[in-house]
C-alpha cells in the first residue's frame, strides 16, 4: 500500500521522519517499531502466503524504511537496498539490452565505473556528457535515450543543474529520469516534485547520519516503475538487511536537525574559505558567484553542506594541509555528524581515469569536505591549523578565491 494514502495528515518532513513506524506495533503497543531479523516468514496455509513470506523479498522492518522515505519524497513507494551502488545497479536493470543511459560528466566515481563497465560489455549503449552544457545535452538527447541520470549538486564539484528543465527535455524524448538525491536529501531538494521519475539516495549518507550503516534506496514516483524496480531488486538479492534498516529508520528520526545543523556550520565554513588568501577555488551552490546559484535557489530549500575547494598550490600543498587536521577526519564517505574530508582525484574518483578526471574539473589540488555538526568555531581552528602547515604563507588576491565559485 503506498505511504501516501496513510499520511496525508502528516504534511512536513520533520514530522514524517520523527514518527515513521511509530506506533505501529499491533501486539504490545511499543512505541518504536520492532525488529525483525527474521529470514522466513510461515505460510498461513497451503499455498496462501502471508504478506512476508522470505526477507530477500520483502521483511517488516525494511518495508517501514522504504514507505518513510517514499513519504519524505513524495513517492509511490521505496525500496531499500544493501548500499548506494546496488541502488543505482536496481534501476539500471529497467534498461534491455543496448539501450542508451545518458550521465553526467562529473558524476560520482562509483556511479561512473559501473556505467562505464556496463557499456564496455555491450550491456547498454552510453553517453556521458556536462549536463550544464545546453547544446551537449540537447544533441545527447536526440540520441533517444531510455534513461536519463541527474546528480544535482554534482561530485565533487557541485555543479547545479535544472531537474524540471531536463526532465521535461527527456519526457519529450521517451526518458524516465532518475535523480540522486543524496548531497541534499529530501529535506532541501524533492525531484519527484520536479518531474523526476526516480530518486537515489545512499542512505550511508545524511538519511542515516552516524557513518554506522551502508545503505541505499530507490523511491518510485509511479506504482509501475516502482514494481518493476523491486522485482529486479528481488531478483538481483540487493535488498537490504533489516538491523541495517533498522538503525537507518532510527537516524532518519533526527534528519531535518542534523541536516540544518550542518547547513548552518556549512555556511560560516563557506565564509571563512572565500577569504583565505591560500584558497584557490570554491564551490558552493549558495555561493552568488556560483554558476548555478538561481537553479539552486529555485529547486532547493537549502544549500547543503558539502563544500569542495582548492589549495592555491600542487599535491604536496594538499598532504600538508591534511597533516595538519586533528578534527577533520580523512575518510571517504559524507553526510555523518563528524566533519569529513578527502581528496577526490585519489579516493572517490580514483576509478576514474586521469584523462576524464581532467574532463569533469577533477584536479590535484581539489578537496571535498562533510560539514559535521562540531562546533563551528573548532572546525575553522582546524582548518587554520592545515593552512599553517602548508610550506608557504604567501597570500594571493582574495578576488583569486572567490572568482572560482
Amino acid at each position: 500500500m503506498p505511504t501516501s494514502n496513510r499520511t496525508q495528515h502528516r504534511a512536513t518532513i520533520e514530522t514524517i521522519a520523527v514518527r515513521a513506524g511509530i506506533e505501529s506495533d499491533s501486539q504490545h503497543g511499543a512505541i518504536t517499531p520492532p525488529l525483525y531479523l527474521s529470514s522466513n516468514y510461515s505460510f498461513a496455509g497451503f499455498d496462501d502466503k502471508r504478506e512476508f513470506d522470505y526477507s530477500r523479498s520483502g521483511n517488516p522492518t525494511r518495508q517501514l524504511l522504504g514507505q518513510a522515505l517514499a513519504d519524505l519524497e513524495g513517492g509511490y513507494d521505496g525500496i531499500v537496498t544493501s548500499s548506494g551502488m546496488s541502488a543505482i545497479f536496481a534501476v539500471i536493470q529497467l534498461l534491455k539490452g543496448g539501450e542508451r543511459i545518458l550521465a553526467p560528466h562529473d558524476c560520482y566515481g562509483g556511479t561512473f565505473r559501473l556505467f562505464k563497465s556496463y557499456a564496455e560489455k555491450g550491456l547498454i549503449s552510453l553517453d556521458f556528457v556536462d549536463q550544464t552544457d545546453e547544446v551537449a545535452l540537447t544533441a545527447a538527447l536526440q540520441k533517444k535515450p531510455k534513461l536519463v541520470w541527474i546528480e544535482t549538486p554534482s561530485n565533487p564539484l557541485l555543479r547545479v543543474v535544472d531537474i524540471e528543465k531536463i526532465s521535461k527535455q527527456a519526457k519529450e524524448h521517451g526518458a524516465l529520469v532518475a535523480v540522486d538525491n543524496t548531497f541534499l536529501s529530501p529535506v532541501f531538494q524533492k525531484p519527484l516534485l520536479l518531474g523526476a521519475d526516480i530518486v537515489v539516495h545512499s542512505t550511508t549518507k545524511y538519511i542515516n547520519g552516524h557513518s554506522d550503516v551502508v545503505g541505499g534506496a530507490v523511491i518510485a514516483k509511479d506504482q509501475q516503475v516502482f514494481e518493476d524496480i523491486k522485482w529486479w531488486a528481488n531478483c538481483t538479492g540487493v535488498t537490504g538487511a533489516a538491523f541495517d534498516s533498522f538503525l537507518t529508520l532510527r537516524g532518519l528520526r533526527t534528519l531535518d536537525v542534523r541536516i540544518q545543523r550542518h547547513a548552518k556550520n556549512a555556511n560560516k565554513l563557506v565564509d571563512y574559505l572565500v577569504s583565505h588568501p591560500q584558497v584557490e577555488h570554491v564551490y558552493f551552490p549558495g555561493l552568488v558567484g556560483h554558476p548555478g546559484h538561481e537553479i539552486a535557489k529555485k529547486q532547493q530549500s537549502g544549500f547543503g553542506s558539502m563544500i569542495s575547494f582548492k589549495i592555491n598550490g600542487d599535491v604536496e600543498a594538499v598532504k600538508a594541509f591534511l597533516t595538519g587536521l586533528n578534527v577533520f577526519s580523512l575518510a571517504e564517505s559524507l553526510g555523518g555528524v563528524e566533519s569529513l574530508i578527502c581528496h577526490p582525484a585519489t579516493m572517490t574518483h580514483a576509478a576514474v581515469s586521469i584523462e576524464e578526471q581532467a574532463i569533469a574539473g577533477i584536479t590535484q589540488n581539489l578537496l571535498r569536505v562533510s560539514v559535521g555538526i562540531e562546533n563551528i568555531d573548532d572546525l575553522i581552528e582546524d582548518f587554520e591549523s592545515g593552512f599553517n602547515a602548508l610550506p608557504s604563507n604567501e597570500s594571493i588576491p582574495i578576488s583569486a578565491a572567490v572568482a572560482g565559485c
